[in-house]
């Protein structure tokens, strides 16, 4: 079975916010997720206004069973903290893992 990428990329109108982001997944959003399925959670800083979120799944039915249990509720809490108004743009992508372990 080969395991499963899921990329939540968001870019930013203002840094600070961008910041905010970031700290809210480090200290809870991606342990909410390994917690709900993912097997590695970690984020990326791409720049001041842009980063993203990456989470390794077991498979794409793991994944499949994330998005269907608890998605939208994690997402849903996701945008109460942080409203689309405070100029966030997303951008998601999922993916099979190849190459050596």
């Amino acid at each position: 079975m080969e395991a499963f990428f899921y990329r939540v990329r968001c870019t930013f109108d203002d840094a600070s916010v961008a910041d905010r982001w970031c700290t809210w997944l480090e200290e809870r959003h991606l342990m909410d997720v390994m917690n709900a399925g993912a097997m590695r959670a970690e984020v990326v800083r791409l720049g001041p206004l842009e980063a993203e979120a990456l989470y390794v799944f077991a498979s794409a039915e793991a994944f499949a069973d994330y998005e269907r249990d608890h998605a939208p509720r994690l997402r849903s809490e996701g945008l109460e903290t942080f409203p689309l108004e405070l100029g966030l743009r997303y951008e998601r992508a999922t993916g099979s893992l190849r190459g050596p372990r």
